[in-house]
């Protein structure tokens, strides 16, 4: 079945915990984190102290999203604050088996990110490593941001791929997630959503959830 992964960029930083629980409550299976650094996207977010201050608060999977130049540099302090994922972006890193045997090295479920302008060429080398590949379905940096078409055959290549060579690895959407994009992601093979403004920008969150799920309906997941 597909999940729902509620973005916190676009919650209540003055709710926060209280938007953690009611999207837990809700039936989401994971809680997706931002981090931005203000130089690898235009934006700054939160950081580790805040995945700490969150986890003893929540049994969600913590899907730590690191929108950041140099992530090797900050791997170790999101696990030990309680990541449960952490996902690099391809075009941050050089050399990206070695961030990804970091990530694992340290326990936690590694990721890969790919921004919409960037093919997932030379993914199938760096599969072994991975747990979760993540597509970007906007350009990083901005919640509300609206769904770029021209990523559903780069979603269907990458699921493509994951079905063939490790089908056990989870395949993510993020960006203009809503009750429309939904179905056509969900068809395409994505079986995690991520959703900022379609859930934390509705009247009910709890309900917005319940919704995206029944407009994807089932299809390849956890």
């Amino acid at each position: 079945m597909i999940k729902v992964a509620p973005s916190i960029l676009s919650a209540d930083f003055a709710r926060l915990g209280e938007h953690v629980r009611l999207v837990e409550e809700a039936g989401a299976e994971l809680l997706h984190i931002d981090v931005m650094d203000g130089r690898f996207v235009p934006n700054i977010t939160l950081g580790p102290a805040v995945v700490k201050a969150l986890r003893p608060h929540s049994g969600l999977i913590f899907d730590v999203h690191l929108m950041i130049e140099n992530p090797d540099l900050y791997v170790e302090d999101f696990a030990a604050a309680g990541a449960d994922i952490i996902t690099v972006h391809a075009e941050s890193r050089t050399h990206l088996h070695r961030s990804l045997q970091m990530i694992r090295q340290t326990g936690r479920r590694a990721g890969l990110a790919y921004n919409p302008a960037t093919p997932p060429a030379g993914l199938e080398y760096v599969l072994p490593l991975l747990d979760l590949v993540l597509v970007m379905t906007v350009n990083p940096g901005f919640g509300g941001q609206d769904f770029i078409p021209a990523m559903l055959p780069k979603i269907r290549r990458v699921a493509a791929l994951l079905e063939a060579e490790k089908p056990e690895a989870w395949l993510q959407v993020d960006g203009g997630i809503n009750n429309a994009t939904a179905p056509e992601v969900a068809r395409a093979g994505a079986g995690v959503l991520v959703a900022g403004s379609a859930v934390f920008g509705a009247a009910d969150p709890a309900q917005a959830i319940k919704e995206l799920k029944e407009a994807a309906g089932s299809g390849p997941g956890l």
